[in-house]
C-alpha cells in the first residue's frame, strides 16, 4: 500500500534509492516544455527495478503510451479529454486541489486520489488542519495531504486519520 508520494523533477538514483515501497515517484517538470521520453523511460525502468511506483504528471496519453502506473492530474488542469481514453486495468489517475471548486473538478476528472493543499505550507493556498478536514469531508474520493509535510510535523497528521501524504521537503 502507498502512503507517501514523492514529487520529483529530475532523475537521480540517490534520491529513488532512499524510497521505500510505500512511495511513489510522481515525475513534474514545469520548467520544461518539452517531456524527455528517453528521461521517463530511465525513471520508470529504475522505478520497476526499485518496486516503486512511478506516475507522470499532467500527461495521461504519454504515461499510458510508456506504460506507467498512472498519472497526475495538477490543480490547474481541468480537462477532461482524458475520459475519452481507454485505461489500463491498473492504471490509476491522481490530482491536486486547493477548494471545493477544484475538488468537484477532480471528480468529474474520475481521478482516484485527491491531493489536497496546501496542510501546512503557508501560501496562498494554505488550509491548516480544521480547513483541511472540512474540505476532505466534502469529497468521497481517498484524500492525500500535501503542502509543506516534513519530518518535524509529520505527527500532526494523525490528527486527520490520515496516514497518506506527499510532497517534497519531508523527502529532502
Amino acid at each position: 500500500m502507498i502512503n507517501k508520494y514523492y514529487f520529483i523533477n529530475k532523475f537521480d538514483t540517490n534520491i529513488i534509492n532512499k524510497q521505500d515501497k510505500q512511495t511513489a515517484i510522481i515525475y513534474r517538470n514545469y520548467d520544461s516544455k518539452i517531456i524527455d521520453k528517453l528521461l521517463i523511460l530511465k525513471i520508470k525502468k529504475y522505478c520497476r527495478f526499485k518496486n516503486i511506483k512511478f506516475y507522470l504528471s499532467n500527461n495521461i496519453k504519454l504515461a499510458l503510451k510508456l506504460d506507467l502506473d498512472g498519472a497526475y492530474i495538477p490543480s490547474f488542469n481541468k480537462s477532461t479529454q482524458h475520459l475519452a481514453f481507454s485505461l489500463k486495468k491498473n492504471f490509476k489517475i491522481i490530482g491536486s486541489a486547493h477548494n471545493i471548486k477544484e475538488i468537484k473538478i477532480k471528480e468529474l476528472q474520475k481521478v482516484k486520489i485527491i491531493f489536497i493543499s496546501s496542510l501546512f505550507k503557508k501560501n496562498k493556498n494554505y488550509l491548516g488542519i480544521n480547513k483541511f478536514k472540512l474540505v476532505s469531508n466534502l469529497t468521497s474520493k481517498k484524500v492525500v495531504a500535501l503542502g509543506g509535510i516534513s519530518k518535524k510535523n509529520l505527527s500532526l497528521l494523525r490528527l486527520l486519520n490520515n496516514f497518506e501524504f506527499a510532497g517534497i521537503s519531508y523527502f529532502e
